[in-house]
């Protein structure tokens, strides 16, 4: 009888599957899991729909050495892999691998050794603390020696000798016990009416076949309890729900909200959970058996039984586009994944981008308005300080007039936030006496002082070095100076001039990591600071209910960039920023700091007008024919030699295929000139909407020579940054 063969797809930037001979009495369908040799290693791969080459003889093929015994990737999600891989330009194995990311998942958990009661036997002398341990295990249910022994509070001894004379019975239990089931209706919310007509559009959109909602709704106006309607239907149809957040920070909030709503926390898949409970979710998510999960960009690969929905909240966020390996937007690829299996997608954003502000205008996604807090609370009323006329002295970096707010708003017994998007001390560091500047060694960046933890660090490669007491340039003693303020800088001010309130700074990057960024936004939500200095990560979301004056330090930091959505992002980050005052109960006040006072952003979020501003940005897009009015595909060439890579981009630029539609900028030396010890330049394809710029870059890809000699090209199809 003639062997098997079978075509695996593998993580390796490989175009097409390879050819296995299957082991003898093993079978394997398309979306098999199976552990193959590749070279003198052997890796994780799956069953491909691709026919193998039946003229191959089995005899000179190398064989699968395991198949593992969990769900195969379903059909859906074996479409949506080839799908990205084709949009990306990515080979599919490096696509797949994003889905296995859990080996361990792979391997059913072995069972954990525990103790159940033997209701017939006595020991042969009772004392207290016998008595706890029986009468906690009374109930016939299997405990683990520890658990037991701690739930009794008794030492383990206690429970040794109660089972040497057979009180207890060694069992084996489920290393994994199965999560509750989320209770569709545990605790419906009551919404207003303008929430219950989205809720219900959104319920509606199960039987509509691939429906993309967008919910726009001001900060404060319920998204969150609208699209729980969404998740609480998925969960009566008996499918599976994923909520994509951008932030590792916003998970702990929505999570108690969650709880709130269905009894139960969803399951969590983010890259700070512990391996065992990564594989957990991964195999659970496979089987079907974890119903919800919220998780950052990389759960849309999770290789769900039976996804019935996607949401994705704050979707304009560019945290949801990976730019390493595999360039992708999960916003973008989550439409395509409910597009392909014909569910629901919901994106949510008090500030939606451009692309899904003209996807809903033209028809393609349904726009779903809440414009007004579900508190009653009135927004926050905007005003602007003048730096060049009403700024602070020199070496200060807080005006007058937001001293005095951030005064009356403490007398008060209110919260201030104060937002500048500059994580430590100082962005530069120099030397007053020779004018030295400390950059990275391996970055065409400054290196900036943390001064809390004593170092200068590179937020591009995490290069760091202590901060110096002399000048490494010429020497001189107490010479350096910090130019500039970071969240750290504009503590130091609050706190000398608000001694008496209770200052709190939130960035990502300070000690503690997630797990005490999640215990400090508590303290905020709660009233335990008075005075919060953060970074851009409080303004995603978060409910601060006594919050009721935001003052932004820095108004003008993000127009200066020569990036095509500079303007929409800060109008974004400020609108979502100031919409963190008065919440609750109204009242709330946001301050902006400008040397620019009259650019057309922050003339659009003082008027209050977002719609003149998208307006706007919408025409000056179709004008420049950007997206998504336009396609852009960044071809990215670095290489650890400077000139290597210059020459390098010049012979890719010279062989790019004339195309009337396409037009090719660069190279050019990138923004970022060196990251991680590598040269970078950047070429730039720009083409109408209509144009299949992917076989056009495919196309050049063939006629350009390859990347030897450590030099890489790498292709961003919809670039977000151009740095």
């Amino acid at each position: 009888m003639r062997e098997t063969i079978a075509s695996v797809l593998v993580p390796v930037a490989v175009p097409e599957p390879y050819t296995y001979r299957v082991p003898a009495g093993q079978t394997v369908v398309p979306g098999t899991i199976v552990r193959v040799p590749l070279g003198p290693r052997e890796v994780i791969g799956a069953v491909w729909d691709t026919p193998a080459d039946a003229a191959i003889n089995p005899a000179k093929l190398k064989q699968i050495s395991q198949v593992y015994d969990c769900p195969p990737l379903t059909d859906e999600l074996r479409r949506f892999i080839d799908w990205v891989a084709a949009w990306t330009l990515a080979s599919p194995g490096m696509v797949l691998r994003m889905v296995l990311r859990s080996e361990d998942a792979l391997e059913r958990e072995a069972p954990v050794p525990g103790l159940r009661l033997v209701l017939d036997r006595q020991p042969d002398r009772m004392t207290p603390a016998r008595a706890r341990v029986i009468d906690t295990a009374s109930e016939g249910f299997a405990w683990t020696r520890a658990g037991l022994a701690a739930t009794a509070r008794v030492s383990s001894s206690v429970i040794d000798g109660l089972t040497a004379q057979g009180v207890f019975e060694p069992v084996f239990m489920t290393a994994t016990p199965l999560p509750p089931m989320p209770e569709p209706d545990f605790n419906p919310p009551n919404l207003t009416p303008m929430q219950a007509e989205v809720a219900s559009a959104l319920v509606a959109s199960f039987d509509k076949g691939g429906v993309v909602s967008l919910i726009d709704g001001v900060t404060g106006s319920g998204k969150t309890e609208v699209y729980f309607e969404a998740v609480a239907e998925a969960v009566r149809r008996g499918r599976q729900a994923v909520v994509l957040v951008p932030e590792i920070g916003l998970t702990e909030q929505f999570l108690r909200r969650f709880e709130t709503r269905f009894g139960v926390a969803p399951a969590e898949w983010h890259s700070e959970i512990t391996p065992k409970k990564r594989a957990r979710v991964w195999r659970g998510v496979a089987s079907g058996e974890v119903p919800v999960v919220v998780g950052a960009r990389s759960a849309l690969f999770l290789p769900f039984a039976d996804l019935g929905l996607i949401v994705v909240d704050e979707e304009h966020d560019t945290a949801f586009k990976q730019d390493d390996r595999v360039s992708y937007n999960a916003r973008d690829m989550a439409v395509v994944r409910g597009h392909l299996a014909r569910f629901p997608v919901v994106l949510a954003s008090a500030t939606p981008s451009v692309e899904s502000r003209v996807n809903a205008d033209v028809g393609r996604y349904q726009r779903h308005v809440l414009p007004e807090r579900a508190s009653g609370a009135s927004l926050p009323d905007l005003s602007v300080i003048d730096m060049r006329i009403e700024g602070p002295e020199r070496g200060r970096w807080i005006a007058p007039g937001l001293i005095m707010a951030m005064r009356e708003t403490l007398a008060q017994k209110g919260q201030s936030l104060l937002f500048l998007n500059r994580r430590g001390y100082a962005p530069l560091t120099l030397c007053r006496s020779c004018g030295h500047r400390f950059q990275c060694s391996q970055c065409s960046a400054w290196l900036v002082e943390h001064r809390m933890k004593g170092k200068l660090i590179c937020h591009h490669c995490g290069h760091s070095e202590a901060i110096p007491r002399s000048c490494p340039a010429c020497g001189t003693q107490d010479a350096l100076v910090a130019c500039g303020p970071g969240v750290e800088r504009v503590a130091e001010e609050v706190e000398g001039l608000f001694p008496e309130a209770r200052v709190l700074v939130l960035s990502s990057d300070l000690l503690g990591g997630p797990e005490r960024l999640r215990r400090e936004m508590k303290i905020v939500e709660e009233g335990g600071a008075d005075i919060v200095i953060g970074t851009q990560l409080v303004a995603k979301g978060h409910n601060f209910p006594l919050m009721k004056l935001v003052g932004v330090v820095d108004a003008d930091l993000g127009l200066a960039h020569g990036d095509p959505r500079a303007a929409e992002r800060t109008f974004q980050l400020l609108a979502q920023v100031t919409g963190r005052a008065g919440r609750v109960t109204g009242g709330g006040r946001g301050i902006l700091q400008s040397y620019s006072p009259d650019h057309p952003v922050l003339r659009a979020l003082l008027s209050g007008d977002r719609e003149a501003f998208y307006r706007a940005e919408i025409e000056a897009r179709r004008v420049a024919g950007l997206p998504p009015f336009g396609r852009l595909a960044a071809l990215v060439i670095s290489g650890p030699e400077k000139a290597a890579a210059e020459a390098f981009a010049r012979a890719v630029s010279r062989v790019a295929p004339p195309d009337r539609n396409v037009t090719i900028l660069g190279p050019a030396e990138a923004a970022l000139a060196m990251v991680r010890g590598r040269y970078r330049f950047r070429l730039l394809a720009m083409a109408p909407r209509q144009t299949d710029l992917q076989a056009y870059l495919r196309h050049w890809m063939r006629l350009a020579p390859p990347a030897r000699g450590g030099l890489k090209l790498q292709i961003d199809i919809d670039p977000q940054q151009f740095l």
